[in-house]
């Protein structure tokens, strides 16, 4: 369990800090550190004036406190006064201290300069022609030119976190992005505490096993009382948060990265809701139906009787493979779930180099970035089968066309007019001697489909052409046809298309 997680509410103000050093490079203020840590990171939050001799009740924390010395006694130099006064600073969370010269004191008192060396607060000498209602003017500039800064860059984030959960592989891509916002590590947790993807480099051991235990802190019902929504915490310098997805699945996003800028947070956030939607439960039904569905086929129901429970009575099949490097890649099962959920459909199945989606027959699918779909006509549940034979048909034909979608077509066709019975015996007769070989049946009804494009079918079934050719030049010989005649053609297309609704 990590040692600390950060409160919700801020010790400084909600304001974009402003870099020290940016504030001493303002060459109208002529502002000159003279004592305390010349740390490149330090930063300010506000600038406030006062001549308390204890300003702690009146500080915020991240302040630069300007003060002309008016406070000081006389004797101060040789008492603890000084070392009391800085002292308090630092407790109370100031950021630097600004001394201003004349006309209370023409130096900065040496005391007050040893004082702030030892507690480590940067002293800054105020020379007599700068304001103090000057430096607060600029550092509020710094400060807006700092929200301008942080809000494009946020802008920018959302945006292109966007567009990664557009991609084919929106969860990586999402992670990748993000990744490279923070310039760090991220990481999605399952609800198991598995890491499921990650991009970016990975941290040392110490912080990536923090943080997978801050992930469990935000994890719904792994511990008492109600999670959080995020954590943060720091080990060794790496700044850790986690996210709790909005799914109420238990995924968790974990970020590691090197700082935590402005904005890193909502930045984060962004990411967070997206991630919620691509790991979501996008279902037209409950899941209890869908439970109730799956157990009842599997205890012998059929598909008419479990399709109600699922929210629809005729359903689209759609097969998918991704469209890039050739489609070869095969997708992921996060991939396969965004898919699911941009068609309206959470009954997905990403076993092999296909995704297969039932989507119900009112929403018609449409073509995916990144995905080469094919999409069988609307079918009843008796009707499931032959429509995973035709959208697997009209997959390989998208893809030997390079198109991003292809639909089955639903037409009634020149076969229609002919008696089932007599269409299917004189089928079965004329393919006869090919159908001992199933791989030569197929082979010519993608040839056929395809104009006679070796190329094309061969992309389509995922063989060379030279093995196009074999076939085809078998499937002359063993039916005695000249392929080449168009009636021929004609006429075996009509035997497969009749054996295919068999």
């Amino acid at each position: 369990m990590p040692d600390t997680v950060v409160p919700a509410t801020s010790p400084v103000p909600p304001t974009p800090p402003v870099p020290l050093e940016a504030l001493l490079a303002r060459e109208d203020l002529g502002l000159r550190q003279i004592a305390g840590p010349a740390d490149p990171d330090a930063v300010i939050h506000w600038a406030h004036t006062s001549e308390m001799a204890d300003p702690y009740p009146y500080l915020l924390g991240g302040e630069l406190l300007l003060t002309a010395g008016v406070h000081i006694p006389e004797a101060a130099g040789s008492g603890t006064y000084f070392d009391d006064y800085v002292s308090r600073i630092v407790e109370a969370g100031g950021a630097a201290l600004g001394f201003g010269l004349v006309p209370v004191h023409d130096t900065v008192p040496r005391a007050l300069v040893a004082a702030c060396d030892t507690y480590g607060l940067p002293l800054l000498e105020v020379p007599p022609q700068t304001t103090f209602s000057g430096i607060a003017r600029a550092v509020w500039q710094l400060m807006a030119q700092a929200r301008l800064a942080e809000l494009r860059r946020v802008t920018e984030a959302q945006q292109s976190l966007a567009a990664a959960a557009a991609r084919p592989d929106p969860v990586p891509s999402v992670l990748r992005q993000l990744a490279r916002r923070v310039a760090g590590w991220t990481v999605l947790y399952g609800p198991d505490g598995a890491e499921l993807a990650t991009a970016g480099r990975a941290p040392e051991t110490e912080a990536g096993e923090a943080l997978g235990a801050l992930a469990g802190v935000v994890r719904p019902g792994t511990g008492p009382g109600t999670s959080p929504a995020s954590a943060s915490d720091t080990v060794r310098s790496t700044h850790l948060a986690a996210y709790a997805l909005g799914t109420g699945q238990g995924f968790v996003l974990g970020v590691a990265a090197p700082r935590r800028d402005p904005g890193d947070h909502t930045i984060a956030s962004v990411a967070a809701v997206l991630l919620s939607l691509l790991t979501g439960e996008q279902q037209s039904g409950t899941g209890a139906a869908r439970s109730s569905a799956l157990v009842r086929l599997l205890l012998g129901a059929g598909p008419e009787d479990v399709a109600p429970l699922l929210g629809g009575k005729r359903w689209i099949v759609v097969h998918a493979r991704p469209a890039g490097e050739g489609g070869r890649s095969a997708p992921d099962a996060v991939a396969a779930s965004a898919l699911g959920a941009a068609l309206g459909s959470a009954l997905v199945d990403a076993g092999g180099d296909v995704v297969r989606v039932l989507v119900p027959a009112e929403r018609e699918p449409a073509a995916q970035p990144g995905w080469t779909l094919g999409v069988s006509p609307a079918a009843a549940p008796g009707g499931w089968a032959t429509a995973d034979t035709q959208a697997a048909r009209a997959l390989a034909r998208a893809r030997a066309t390079r198109t991003a979608l292809v639909r089955h077509g639903e037409r009634p066709a020149l076969a229609d007019l002919v008696p089932p019975a007599e269409a299917e015996a004189h089928a079965r007769a004329l393919l006869a001697p090919i159908a001992a070989a199933p791989a030569l049946p197929e082979t010519l009804r993608t040839w056929l489909s395809l104009h006679g494009s070796w190329d094309r079918t061969a992309v389509a079934l995922s063989v060379h052409r030279n093995t196009v050719r074999q076939r085809i030049a078998r499937c002359a010989v063993l039916l005695g046809a000249d392929l080449d005649d168009a009636d021929v053609r004609m006429e075996l297309w009509f035997a497969l298309r009749v054996g295919e609704a068999a």
